[in-house]
């Protein structure tokens, strides 16, 4: 009989360095994609350094026509849905509370900078599903058109509470008609 006991031998002792050293390396490798994509988001905001101040709410608004709590997904170049825009804090995605008056659409966003988009720069909406970074189901998102300086900007929000879009896209319709006919009337 063979004595199959003596020809095993034990398993190899963990060389701890080597791990030790791939999970440092790996761990380094992970800071530095991390750093590069904050100096991107950097540079991106440096590219779009001409895009004026955002405004403010009026003080006096009016009585609000539409109020909607949900999240706040971003902001692109308009028809360009996957072109971002983070200058002025619009990269930031946050809560958000809207409200709609004659006077436009106020946008609060808690931890983030609150803007106001005016009726008369309210170029349209639409229900979409997706904006840089963000897709939803068909419909899921509600996309204000505006124009801030000389850009068109698509702004994305979800609200807490789906149908509310439907409304939102209705009365942001209405109220660039109303401007664009005042306008024309000048």
């Amino acid at each position: 009989m063979i004595n199959l006991a003596a020809e095993q031998k034990s398993a190899d002792v963990t060389d701890w360095a080597a791990r030790i050293g791939w999970v440092v390396g790996l761990l380094l490798f992970i800071a530095l994609l991390y750093w590069l994509m904050r100096e991107g988001w950097k540079w991106r905001g440096t590219l779009q350094g001409d895009l004026p101040e955002l405004p403010t709410a009026p003080a006096d608004q009016g009585e609000p026509t539409l109020t909607m709590n949900g999240r706040y997904h971003g902001s692109t170049t308009a028809g360009q849905w996957l072109d971002r825009i983070v200058a002025r804090g619009l990269g930031t995605r946050s809560r958000a509370e809207l409200t709609l008056t004659e006077q436009g659409v106020t946008v609060v966003r808690p931890g983030a900078q609150d803007f106001f988009i005016p009726a008369d720069r309210v170029r349209g909406a639409r229900l979409d599903k997706g904006i840089a970074g963000k897709v939803l189901t068909e419909g899921g998102l509600l996309v204000i058109t505006w124009v801030h300086g000389d850009r068109e900007i698509d702004s994305g929000f979800r609200s807490d509470q789906a149908a509310e879009h439907a409304a939102w896209v209705e009365s942001l319709t209405h109220l660039h008609h109303l401007n664009s006919d005042t306008e024309g009337a000048r």
